[in-house]
């Protein structure tokens, strides 16, 4: 009853910037936690940033002070500013979101289909 679709991945060069959205649709009452993970082949999924409905942000060390992770949430829609990127941040990123659904009594977690982020040296 919930999907998330992300978009803005791409192609890029070392030091350039992409920006990533996720939109959430269908039954939501209210959103709690989002985030972003990614995960590169042959590595572990790991989690880059997250941010509550209250705007407190957390982030992995290694994107500390170069993402920026924030949400709009009228639109049920969250983003990531990605700067600086380097070759080590190519991945694919998965958005994902802890719903509350109309006439649910559980928060129930979801994920995105991912989207593919390539950075060149």
């Amino acid at each position: 009853q919930v999907q998330l679709v992300e978009s803005g991945g791409g192609l890029v060069q070392a030091g350039g910037s992409l920006r990533l959205s996720c939109v959430v649709s269908g039954n939501i009452f209210v959103i709690n936690d989002m985030g972003w993970y990614r995960q590169a082949p042959g590595k572990q999924r790991e989690l880059v940033a997250v941010i509550t409905s209250g705007g407190s942000t957390n982030y992995a060390d290694s994107v500390k002070g170069r993402f920026t992770i924030s949400r709009d949430n009228a639109k049920n829609t969250v983003y990531m500013q990605m700067n600086s990127l380097k070759p080590e941040d190519t991945a694919v990123y998965y958005c994902n979101a802890d719903v509350r659904e109309y006439m649910r009594h559980w928060v129930h977690n979801y994920w995105g289909q991912g989207t593919q982020v390539t950075v060149s040296s």
